[in-house]
């Protein structure tokens, strides 16, 4: 399956990932839920914020890969088809988790001892590890604020959010995934940022000069200090252009 692993993304080789897929290889399976396992199951989490409603919702969306796999056109990229399904079984959960489970007490076990003596839970073994756009920019504390203040921006700005900043995905694929236009997609990143931004911002005023980060009002003043000290002349520049005076009057 390395050949499959390295097609995807090239239309023509795609086509016969694809082929495989619908004539039921065992090994084109395997590759695609190793391809995709990981990143569905942390886009899930990200919208649920729910280890084992999550395991359970990723299980359902390769279900219904598995089941719809027959019906793929092709029109989309097979990435963008598999997280339209994955959104879509996200939204349906969490649509049912209001009506339902919000009444429930949740019998998932707190977490587990490791041998050195750590303690874990099943998000720590599920959820993708590796650095996202809020962790190459920002402290590992920053980054554990903003996710925690981004489950509670509401939909579907969270969802295009977690597709653009954190899955770095593009607009139009975005836009494929959630079925809407592309200014339809950039109006909900550009309201579920500002969202977002007025979560954080108490926690940025109180923490901020600790962890070296800035409001966008200290931002903006110390830019214009930054512009008011560029267009003051330097001394050097004062004492010549008074020497230049002291000519022109001599």
């Amino acid at each position: 399956m390395v050949e499959l692993a390295s097609a995807l993304g090239i239309g023509a080789c795609e086509s016969a990932v694809v082929y495989e897929l619908k004539a039921g290889s065992e090994d084109a399976y395997a590759w695609l839920i190793g391809e995709f396992h990981q990143p569905i199951y942390s886009l899930v989490y990200r919208v649920l914020a729910d280890p084992a409603d999550a395991a359970d919702t990723t299980q359902d969306v390769f279900l219904k890969v598995f089941r719809g796999m027959k019906h793929f056109n092709g029109q989309s990229s097979l990435k963008t088809w598999i997280y339209r399904i994955a959104v879509h079984e996200a939204s349906n959960r969490r649509r049912w988790w209001f009506r339902h489970k919000a009444r429930e007490t949740s019998m998932e076990p707190a977490g587990f001892e490791t041998e050195s003596g750590q303690t874990r839970g099943l998000i720590d073994m599920l959820v993708d590890k590796t650095d996202s756009p809020f962790d190459q920019v920002a402290h590992e504390e920053i980054r554990r604020r903003v996710e925690a203040e981004l489950r509670n921006v509401p939909e579907p700005y969270r969802t295009a959010i977690v597709l653009r900043d954190l899955e770095e995905m593009s607009y139009e694929e975005i836009g494929e995934i959630m079925q809407v236009s592309l200014g339809t997609v950039k109006s909900r990143i550009t309201r579920g940022r500002e969202a977002l931004r007025q979560r954080l911002a108490d926690y940025v005023s109180e923490v901020g000069g600790e962890l070296g980060i800035q409001t966008a009002a200290e931002r903006k003043a110390r830019a214009e200090a930054a512009g008011r000290m560029s267009s003051r002349p330097t001394y050097a520049a004062s004492r010549a252009s008074r020497a230049r005076e002291v000519e022109v009057m001599s």
